[in-house]
């Protein structure tokens, strides 16, 4: 696939839909330049972004590597990066990237890079592997790619990473793996940033709706007033509990986003545990952001409507701004009750997005689709 002898280089950014799409676009606008200045020799190259679902309906390594082969070698490229924001498994550890030097393929799980600076992560990842592939391979004499200072930088700066046992009959000859408690973390959030956690907001409209209705008439009753007044903080903590993980459980549920695998080898159910972990997350985070909001949303409504002495004489207790904060305090709770009824009616794509399971469903159709729109 290679053509060193050329002057151009094609690098084909090969890209999973949404985050990976986005990021390789971005990426595509200064990585020719970086890429020429860092390599030297007068070497130019052109960056080009494909995006399709090339992960769709399988995560086995060899599987994607030959897709990806067959990809470029179809369009001529002479590097082929791809991209995919799903957690790839090798030998029980999560990985990070793919290599093959022979055939110029790298595959980058984007979620072992972690949820911070993605982009910069990114960039560094694909800049390193970009110019080791397109170096001069290693000849018989000077060893195995693995002897090459290939990523030494790259795994040093992503510490926990480090090389990965790669099987004879593989097509790449070079693999980063992330392992243990700080691997599974990175990787965690890594899926949780793909799945964008601040898109649920805006998408749980209707049961915003519901649940500032909700707030807005329990902050009118006097029966809400006396029993935000009675509980002790240790009480509203535990309302404030109860009533986001109800949220949190019926989104869940109503959305269908627990992901249930129909494999049973040990890599299927870390796979499941992270795919519902990282659903949990997400849509907690979101589910948060919303309580968050309707509480100060109902500090305000308070503080616009009651009456002092109204208050003072239904519950012998003078309005100060211990109770305003209280009664905006409980009146979440209750409402995000209320909204969680109100998420039934909810079908916006962003929460289900919010699973990576939805996701790859989505994405197997799109698949099926393209195929289907090819002539016979």
């Amino acid at each position: 696939m290679r053509t060193s002898s050329q002057s151009v280089t094609v690098v084909a950014l090969l890209a999973d839909p949404d985050v990976p799409t986005e990021i390789a676009q971005r990426l595509a606008q200064t990585l020719p330049a970086r890429l020429a200045d860092k390599s030297g020799e007068g070497r130019r190259f052109d960056v080009e972004v494909v995006s399709e679902p090339f992960t769709a309906g399988t995560e086995d390594l060899s599987t994607l590597m030959r897709r990806i082969m067959d990809r470029g070698t179809a369009e001529n490229w002479d590097i082929v990066v791809a991209l995919t924001d799903l957690p790839l498994h090798s030998h029980g550890r999560k990985l990070v990237v793919n290599l093959s030097h022979e055939h110029g393929l790298a595959l980058l799980s984007l979620p072992s890079l972690g949820g911070l600076r993605l982009q910069t992560r990114a960039r560094r990842a694909v800049e390193e592997a970009v110019l080791g592939l397109a170096g001069p391979q290693a000849t018989a004499a000077e060893g195995p790619p693995q002897s090459q200072p290939l990523l030494g930088p790259f795994a040093h700066r992503f510490a926990p990473i480090h090389p990965g046992p790669v099987g004879a009959e593989e097509t790449a000859d070079l693999r980063y793996v992330i392992s243990g408690p700080r691997g599974y973390l990175r990787v965690l959030v890594g899926m949780v940033r793909a799945n964008r956690p601040w898109r649920l907001v805006p998408g749980l409209s209707k049961a915003l709706a519901a649940a500032l209705a909700t707030g807005a008439i329990a902050t009118l009753d006097s029966t809400t007033w006396s029993l935000a007044g009675a509980l002790s903080a240790p009480r509203l903590v535990i309302a404030t509990v109860g009533s986001v993980g109800l949220m949190i459980g019926w989104l869940i549920v109503d959305g269908e986003l627990w992901h249930r695998s129909t494999e049973g080898s040990p890599e299927a159910r870390q796979r499941e545990r992270l795919y519902n972990t990282s659903t949990v997350v997400t849509v907690g985070i979101g589910v948060l952001v919303c309580y968050v909001g309707l509480m100060v949303i109902n500090l305000v409504w308070a503080l616009f409507i009651l009456n002092g002495r109204v208050f003072a004489s239904m519950t012998q207790t003078p309005l100060h701004a211990t109770e305003y904060l209280t009664l905006s305090w409980f009146v979440a709770s209750v409402a995000t009750v209320g909204g969680a009824l109100g998420s039934g009616l909810e079908k916006d794509e962003a929460i289900r997005a919010a699973t990576y399971s939805k996701r790859e469903q989505e994405r197997r159709h799109a698949l099926q689709d393209d195929h289907g729109d090819q002539p016979s």
